[in-house]
């Protein structure tokens, strides 16, 4: 496995190194001892899968009481996948990273506690599945909303178009109204 620390140090690109052929391929996914070598001693207790249409945002969302890390991954299809730090104390506090996660390129991204998450469907439809470090608490979920402009993330928007975004995340907070973390 590959750790590559992003624009945002904490938050990590994980490539896996994929063995295949013309009967398929393997692919060690994820290796507790690796893991903690290379983003933090962190462990999982929740797995959770999702199943998207094109043209879907889902985020930005995080737990601010009972924060959640998160390792993600795409297993069908493809998204653009985004972190925001929302811890105060940080140097790269209000900023975002990016990436595009496919089935094609089975790369996983950690976004530690402390960060705002979401993505966007690009594909016809995706599936999207991570591991979390604590469990998920609806009481305790905040969603910023996906166009703040102080936080300006480019989303890659099929034709230009406007997400579909759930009834929560139409009412999403402003940034600046969002609860941060210390």
């Amino acid at each position: 496995m590959q750790y590559e620390k992003l624009d945002i140090p904490d938050v990590v690109l994980l490539t896996p190194q994929v063995f295949g052929d013309d009967r398929g391929f393997f692919m060690e996914t994820f290796r507790q001892s690796d893991f903690e070598a290379n983003c933090g001693d962190y462990q999982f207790v929740q797995d959770n899968h999702s199943k998207s249409k094109q043209g879907i945002l889902r985020g930005l969302h995080y737990q601010h009481q009972k924060p959640q890390g998160k390792l993600v991954r795409v297993t069908q299809g493809e998204v653009f996948d985004v972190a925001v730090d929302m811890r105060k104390h940080s140097t790269t506090f209000g900023q975002w990273v990016g990436v595009t996660l496919s089935a094609a390129n089975k790369q996983m991204l950690w976004v530690p506690p402390g960060f705002a998450h979401g993505f966007y469907v690009i594909s016809e439809e995706a599936e999207f599945q991570y591991k979390c470090t604590d469990y998920y608490a609806p009481n305790d979920e905040v969603s910023i909303r996906w166009d703040d402009a102080a936080i300006n993330i480019q989303w890659p928007l099929v034709d230009a178009g406007s997400p579909s975004l759930s009834k929560k995340d139409e009412v999403g907070l402003e940034f600046s109204k969002a609860p941060y973390f210390w």
